[in-house]
């Protein structure tokens, strides 16, 4: 809506979109309060080792080694990383290890947005490249990125032109946007078929052109359909490039913090919890920093879909 619409709403309704707002917040917050007891929960009343069926463990542990206590992690984030002197806390290790990842992310996204666009315009304007390319999209991430990773690494290193030289974190954004880009193929294809045929045959009977038609009333009704797309491509991007730092060996990122706590788990269990909660944290940050895109193309969310 527009200001002067915004002005014109009446204070009932304003106040109750806010109510709508706080409620979801509070739902947010209140899901998290619910994981956390029934961790404590599950921690007081499950079996310390667990339920083994078969030779396969169904059930985790309840060991302070396998599950500490979340007040356990919550005060090992204050403490130094090591015992050495000038250590820095584990909470300023894990948000420095983070934003390199979301940096890196953050990248990938991009590109995996461009890239998911364009498709969606080719397979939208011509019918046989959607069926020609969207099998293979859909197919391309049946690929097991702990095996792909290396392979974008290895390739990367070969490329040199003139002073340019290809950096280790350019393979983590490479596969952090080869998982961005599906959702947004995807959600992007479906929003510009969206329109209704009258509106087209109208466009149509005018003589307007594609680009036009694109701009005027395909591309609007996307934003519906591309916004939940972007969102989940953030996501994902985070995965991706989590995956990829632990698959090619990148240091700095939170993927490197999380295989290299787990080795120190056994003498230190809450200190291994730490770049998990990272990852989460990193994630949910990801797919909310897109939220202020649906602030940007409000007056076109009337009815948000799903890709």
């Amino acid at each position: 809506m527009t200001d002067a619409a915004i002005a014109l709403t009446p204070p009932r309704r304003r106040a109750r979109d806010r109510g709508a707002r706080l409620r979801l917040w509070g739902y947010g917050l209140l899901g998290i309060v619910v994981l956390g007891l029934i961790w404590e929960l599950y921690k007081a009343l499950g079996p310390a080792d667990g339920l083994v069926i078969a030779d396969a463990r169904i059930l985790p542990r309840t060991s302070d080694l396998a599950m500490p206590h979340l007040w356990d992690m919550a005060s090992r984030l204050a403490e130094p990383v090591t015992r050495a002197d000038g250590a820095r806390p584990l909470w300023l290790e894990i948000v420095l290890a983070a934003s390199l990842t979301l940096g890196i992310a953050a990248a990938g996204w991009v590109v995996g947005v461009v890239v998911g666009i364009a498709l969606a315009l080719v397979m939208q304007r011509w019918r046989l490249a959607e069926s020609a390319m969207l099998p293979w999209i859909v197919l391309s991430q049946t690929v097991p990125l702990i095996a792909f990773a290396p392979l974008v690494r290895s390739w990367g290193s070969r490329i040199e032109i003139g002073a340019f030289e290809w950096q280790d974190w350019m393979s983590v954004a490479v596969i952090a946007s080869y998982l961005a880009f599906f959702p947004v193929a995807v959600g992007a294809l479906r929003g510009l078929q969206a329109p209704d045929a009258i509106h087209l045959e109208l466009l149509r009977t005018y003589s307007v052109g594609w680009w036009a038609t694109l701009r005027s009333v395909r591309l609007p009704a996307a934003v519906p359909y591309l916004l939940p797309a972007l969102r989940l491509a953030a996501a994902n991007a985070v995965v991706g490039a989590i995956v990829a730092e632990v698959s090619t060996g990148l240091q700095g990122g939170i993927g490197r913090l999380i295989i290299q706590y787990a080795g120190q788990a056994s003498g230190d269990p809450a200190k291994a919890w730490a770049p998990i909660a990272g990852a989460v944290a990193l994630g949910l940050i990801a797919a909310g920093s897109v939220a202020i895109l649906g602030l940007i193309f409000r007056n076109y969310r009337r009815a948000e879909a799903t890709p």
